[in-house]
């Protein structure tokens, strides 16, 4: 019954992609996580929240402390791996965890973001006017099939 519902013409969607274009100010952090919370909530995705709103969080604040310009967030999604990356205009490399220190006061977001993501790094290509992206991956140990977004009506 769910395929004759389905039109011929629209494939089952595996990938999903999303992108969101923040300012470098205070409320980036909040319309960040709020954007990738919403997006794995309609995907029903929720496992994933916690730590992608934290890990989203995290890099979301460096662009707003560390640089000037917007931030550019983008959202990948496929059944088995949860990828976000925020690109921002400063050419600069981030503070990463070797060089934050314990007792540091700034720097130790990175280090966060290793502890809970699966992977991390700096994608030093250029995105438009977009110098480099920090980006993080999560894998979803419950995702069984693709993803089906919730019906309405």
């Amino acid at each position: 019954m769910e395929a004759a519902r389905r039109a011929p013409h629209r494939p089952v969607q595996l990938t999903y992609e999303y992108s969101l274009f923040a300012p470098a100010d205070a409320t980036a952090p909040k319309v960040c996580r709020d954007f990738v919370r919403g997006v794995l909530l309609t995907l029903d995705r929720a496992p994933l929240v916690p730590p992608a709103t934290l890990c989203t969080s995290e890099l979301v604040t460096n662009v707003h402390l560390h640089t000037k310009g917007t931030a550019m967030l983008r959202l990948q999604l496929t059944p088995a791996r949860l990828r976000v990356s925020v690109f921002d205009e400063s050419p600069d490399p981030p503070v990463t965890p070797a060089t934050a220190g314990v007792t540091a006061c700034w720097g130790r977001g990175l280090a966060l973001v290793a502890e809970v993501a699966e992977a991390w790094g700096v994608a030093r290509d250029r995105a438009g006017r977009y110098a480099k992206g920090v980006w993080f991956e999560l894998g979803d140990a419950t995702a069984d099939g693709p993803i089906h977004p919730h019906r309405i009506g």
